[in-house]
Order: C-alpha cells, then sequence, then structure tokens
C-alpha cells in the first residue's frame, strides 16, 4: 500500500503502526474510496470491514470483510471507531439506521478528512462524516453528521449541510 501527495508516491504506509483501529461498516464501492481516504490519513489502521453475507472472508483492497449486521453487536465490544463507509443507495435510511445503532452503543464515529482536501478551520464538520479528495468546505459553513462530501464537491461558505446527506462527485452547494 503506498501514500500519494499531488499523485506521486511518497511513502510506504505501515497501518500496523497506526494509533487507532476502525471498523467499516460497508464493503462495496463508496468503501474503496473511504480505505483510500483512511491510508492517506495515515491515524487508523482498517481493523475490517462489515459487509454483505455473500462478501464475508473476501477481501476488499486488501481488507477483510470480517462479518456482516450479525456480527456488530459482538465487534461494537471489541472495537470503539467505527465509519459507515455505505455511498448513497436509494435512501439514506440504512446509513440513518445504522448511525442510531452506532450511537445507542456508544461507538467513536471520527471524521475522516483527506489530506487532499481543504475545510476551513471556520467549518464546523460533524461526527463520521467523510470529506473525500480534493473537496472544499469553506469557512462558517456546517455539515452535519454522517455526511458525504464527495470528491471535488464544494461546500461554499455559509452553507448548511444536514444530517445523512450525501454530497455529490463534483456538486457545488452554495
Amino acid at each position: 500500500i503506498h501514500c500519494r501527495k499531488a499523485g506521486k508516491h511518497t511513502k510506504q504506509c505501515d497501518m500496523s503502526k497506526a494509533k487507532k483501529e476502525i471498523i467499516l461498516i460497508g464493503a462495496g464501492g463508496h468503501c474503496r474510496s473511504v480505505i483510500d481516504v483512511i491510508e492517506h490519513i495515515g491515524e487508523y489502521r482498517i481493523a475490517g470491514l462489515v459487509g454483505m453475507s455473500a462478501e464475508a472472508g473476501q477481501k476488499v483492497l486488501g481488507y477483510t470483510v470480517i462479518g456482516t449486521d450479525d456480527d456488530l453487536d459482538r465487534l461494537v465490544k471489541e472495537y470503539s471507531d467505527f465509519h459507515i463507509a455505505l455511498g448513497f443507495i436509494r435512501s439514506p435510511q440504512r446509513r440513518v439506521d445504522l448511525w442510531n445503532w452506532l450511537t445507542e452503543h456508544k461507538a467513536n464515529m471520527p471524521v475522516l478528512i483527506s489530506p487532499l482536501a481543504y475545510v476551513s478551520v471556520h467549518a464546523v464538520v460533524g461526527a463520521g462524516t467523510a470529506v473525500m479528495h480534493q473537496a472544499l468546505v469553506n469557512a462558517s459553513a456546517i455539515v452535519g453528521n454522517n455526511v458525504i462530501i464527495n470528491t471535488k464537491a464544494l461546500i461554499e461558505h455559509d452553507a448548511f449541510v444536514g444530517d445523512h446527506s450525501h454530497i455529490a462527485t463534483a456538486a457545488i452547494i452554495n
């Protein structure tokens, strides 16, 4: 696994030296993008993925699907940090339900900000939010919990993004 900055390989990531373990819930396309962000951050070690029964034991970008929704009760006792890595399907309801369940079980859901993104120090970004590569969140923007701000999206100054939203790739929110 290589860390990249500005498209160039700069160093080898040693995920074993990362300080915190995190479980990703979801093993599909969006999960791959979240993995890439986490590898760039270098602060977390991905302990495993939660996916569908058919995905159990499979690897996604080198990380194993270690369980399904049925294993969440066990995993929340073993790990403290989780990220909902499900993309936006037809409705945000599954993401909302997982958020509520994880909150109820006192899981920590850190904000994941790609080092290739820009988030103003004057913006507020809620827990569990992922700010993907080349996204911009400008001053006085307020972003809720469990939000996806996708690649190259722009959240302009003073904009408000509610909980569980998905800002699509290259979208502009004013």
